[in-house]
């Protein structure tokens, strides 16, 4: 017997986003690893993707997020303490990213005189970084700092060579006790001040030495930083004055007599998004660190690993846009509005579509910045890329991603804006990857840096997008005002944002021209870099372009 109460049926809801594989699911980065000679790596990321792309997965990260880091400033007694506790959804997935290698990944084969073995390993650990943003954003701050850590350490030999082992271990040990004493670690970075922010060379924190000083000796460190990430790693990178030079530091959570070290922590930063992450500021009284590299370095030095950071910033936004994406298209395929499927009716076609191509450009600008990284020590060309394109895909890819992953949102509706979804935590991940690690305006002016000063790597990059010349009207016309705003000498820096999008786009339009189906490398082109190149709401798209076969062959669930 029917049930009288009964008020309703659920039903033209989609089922749970369950089972999807993160990475047979998406034909950009399967093209862009294979484009990247990480061919050999397919089964492994697909094993990786298949593990991620499970509902229960998206439910620890939710839990990450909703129950939030927690400082303990001191004991019961009143001693200093300063550690963070979280909770153990947090824990899973540090254990899942450090088994997998995305801390380290991109150095497999890498020997203490810092040589590199290996072709490929650099794509194959940013694959797995852009699938495990797509879960659980937050705790990749460690790892991948940990990850940029490795080539900046090498500046101080000695030091790299006791920490390398525990930097390349595949361990995650959460334990708080001294290095020597643990398996594998993880590295963090110090660079802004309150007064300072962007302007590190106006720090105040001093380092005093302790003997002789000089590379690999200890100093006595004093000052703050406004912003360190993430407070329970076990050594940080730290940008400190030593009389009026700028220099860095290797400083650890214990001192070498084992005893805790003297970071303070003051709070935790309360974040619109990253949740999960413990963001910190703290003081530094007295804190013993190691001098890395020569005096007055420091900025040199700490640079190393921001371009790295910078890099997974790129890869991290262009995973995002992949989820909430994938998010939409799995909505509208199941959801019915007015007698038609959401994703069969044209004005949502269209908008999908031209999310596709973004996704798409975003995906492949990441991984073949990754590639370049990977080579850029055996290849000149290589070294010129990713000197000009860090700035470039970092501001480009980081920039689209709020604006995408509000429409995401918006295919679903009310379902969408609520935490319910995993595309409220997306929306309110997205925007940090631009601030983090140098805001837009700071990328552009990296960029005319490289153009102004660096001319070798420019022109390098210009000849590049220059070789694909001749394959598109539109393609061309659009590098023609490039070349015309450059011929014309020293760019003004008002323009910054505006070549820097060019090049942006450009680059994006050559890949796609290499590496992507014909329809979705034509409507990119022709939706992107037309006109002035400005593009504006998503959906907007030519009559010639085939909207539902761009997402066909874009995302596959």
């Amino acid at each position: 017997m029917p049930n009288s109460f009964e008020t309703h049926q659920v039903f033209n809801q989609p089922p749970l986003y369950d089972g999807v594989n993160l990475f047979e699911s998406d034909p950009a980065l399967k093209a862009a690893i294979m484009a990247e000679s990480a061919g050999w790596a397919s089964a492994e990321l697909s094993d990786f993707g298949a593990t991620l792309g499970t509902n229960e997965q998206f439910h620890q990260g939710h839990l990450a997020n909703k129950f939030l880091p927690e400082l303990t400033s001191h004991d019961a007694q009143g001693h200093r303490k300063d550690t963070v506790e979280f909770h153990p959804a947090y824990h899973h997935f540090m254990k899942t990213s450090k088994e997998g290698g995305i801390h380290c990944g991109a150095f497999d084969g890498l020997t203490d005189d810092g040589r590199e073995k290996g072709l490929g390993v650099g794509a194959a650990r940013a694959a797995k970084h852009y699938m495990m943003m797509q879960v659980e954003a937050g705790h990749i701050c460690p790892i991948t700092m940990t990850h940029a850590a490795i080539p900046a350490l090498m500046n101080q030999p000695d030091l790299f060579k006791t920490l390398l082992p525990k930097l390349l271990h595949r361990k995650y040990d959460p334990s708080f006790k001294p290095i020597p004493e643990k398996t594998g670690i993880t590295i963090g970075m110090g660079m802004t001040e309150k007064q300072g922010g962007t302007d590190v060379r106006a720090n105040t924190t001093i380092a005093t030495a302790i003997k002789d000083g000089g590379a690999g000796q200890p100093y006595r460190i004093t000052g703050h930083k406004w912003f360190m990430s993430a407070p329970m790693c076990d050594g940080f990178l730290v940008l400190a004055q030593t009389g009026e030079k700028l220099s860095l530091f290797f400083v650890a959570r214990f001192r070498e007599d084992g005893s805790v070290n003297s970071l303070m922590f003051q709070r935790l930063k309360n974040k619109l998004g990253n949740k999960s992450n413990a963001s910190s500021e703290v003081e530094f009284q007295g804190a013993e660190g190691i001098m890395i590299g020569d005096e007055g370095r420091g900025i040199a030095n700490i640079m190393t690993m921001a371009n790295y950071t910078r890099l997974d910033c790129a890869l991290g936004s262009a995973g995002l846009m992949r989820q909430a994406l994938s998010r939409a298209v799995h909505h509208t395929r199941h959801r019915t509005v007015f007698q038609r499927k959401l994703i069969d009716q044209p004005m949502m076609t269209a908008l999908l579509a031209d999310m596709c191509l973004e996704v798409t450009a975003a995906t492949h600008l990441s991984l073949r910045l990754a590639g370049s990284y990977e080579r850029m020590e055996s290849s000149a060309d290589n070294a010129a890329y990713a000197r000009l394109m860090t700035p470039v895909t970092k501001y480009w890819v980081t920039k689209r991603g709020p604006t995408l992953g509000y429409e995401a949102m918006e295919c679903l509706g009310g379902n969408g804006y609520t935490e319910d979804e995993v595309l409220a935590r997306i929306y309110r991940e997205l925007p940090v990857n631009s601030i983090w690690e140098g805001s837009g305006s700071v990328m552009c002016l990296d960029l005319l840096r490289v153009a102004t000063r660096e001319r070798d790597a420019f022109e390098a990059g210009i000849g590049w997008l220059v070789g694909a010349k001749g394959q598109s009207t539109v393609y061309d016309q659009a590098l023609k005002a490039l070349t015309v705003l450059l011929a014309a000498g020293t760019i003004p820096e008002a323009q910054g944002r505006w070549l820097t999008e060019r090049i942006a786009t450009l680059a994006a339009g050559r890949l796609l021209m290499e590496r992507a189906p014909a329809a979705v490398a034509e409507a990119y082109i022709a939706t992107r870099l037309n006109g002035n190149g400005r593009h504006g709401a998503y959906g907007i798209l030519p009559d010639f372009v085939n909207a539902r076969e761009i997402i066909e062959q874009s995302v596959t669930l």
